[in-house]
């Protein structure tokens, strides 16, 4: 990185600005090479990944504000001050506890809300999993998931009154209600939903584009088949993409 920054062009230009759109990029990357459970290919993402913390510890250092050292150092600290049940005296039983204790020691490291860990820029899904994760972290949160169910159920009860009513803006409300708490159960039946979600989007295009090569192998434009026809091999399609 010191002979990048001295020598390449491009490397002298970037800034932590101009660099954070690429890390997102990156860690998208790796994101689904972990779905695709390809562990060669993780290999490589971590790798760039990896360059990016490098490359923003170097411009850090040139600023004078902290170096490879001292982010290596400050979250050593973070994790031994965060489990106090390993290097300190607190008893813990389960996962649950741990969660718990996490919670409490950032809020007694002055934030304000348990709620301020929760980055602002990501997606909705994501977000909603985090938030529930961490308010049920100060208990609350349901007790049972049937509970929650019941939740789902009402919320979907709520949206099918709004379409009957033909209201839009309350229908996108109780739309999102509806996620909001499908989001909710899937945590407590043991789902990460943006997974969950993400697997079927892969399962989708894989299906579909399935669906294209055998239309195309027949000399056919999926615009100038039937829904009938096209449902065909949309069933044939999940013998090889379950």
């Amino acid at each position: 990185m010191d002979d990048l920054r001295e020598k390449c062009p491009w490397d002298k230009k970037q800034t932590l600005e101009s660099l954070r759109h690429l890390t997102i990029e990156e860690t998208y990357e790796l994101a689904d090479a972990i779905l695709d459970d390809d562990l060669e290919e993780i290999k490589k993402e971590l790798g760039d990944v990896l360059l990016h913390i490098v490359f923003y510890a170097k411009i850090g250092s040139e600023k004078q504000a902290f170096d490879i050292a001292d982010v290596a150092n400050a979250i050593s600290d973070k994790l031994i001050d965060r489990h106090p049940h390993i290097y300190g005296d607190v008893v813990v039983e389960n996962e649950e506890d741990v969660k718990k204790n996490w919670e409490k020691i950032k809020l007694k490291e002055g934030k304000k809300s348990v709620l301020e860990g929760v980055p602002k820029s990501l997606p909705a899904v994501v977000k909603a999993n985090r938030i529930q994760d961490k308010v049920a972290g100060v208990g609350f949160d349901w007790e049972e998931p049937h509970q929650v169910w019941e939740k789902v159920q009402e919320e979907l009860s709520e949206l099918n009154e709004e379409i009957k009513n033909n209201n839009q803006k309350q229908i996108e409300k109780e739309f999102g209600d509806v996620l909001f708490s499908m989001i909710n159960y899937a945590r407590f039946i043991g789902v990460n939903p943006e997974n969950a979600l993400e697997k079927t989007n892969k399962k989708f295009i894989n299906r579909f584009q399935y669906l294209e090569k055998v239309a195309k192998k027949e000399g056919k434009q999926l615009s100038e088949m039937t829904l009938a026809e096209m449902d065909v091999h949309w069933e044939n399609s999940k013998k090889f993409f379950k």
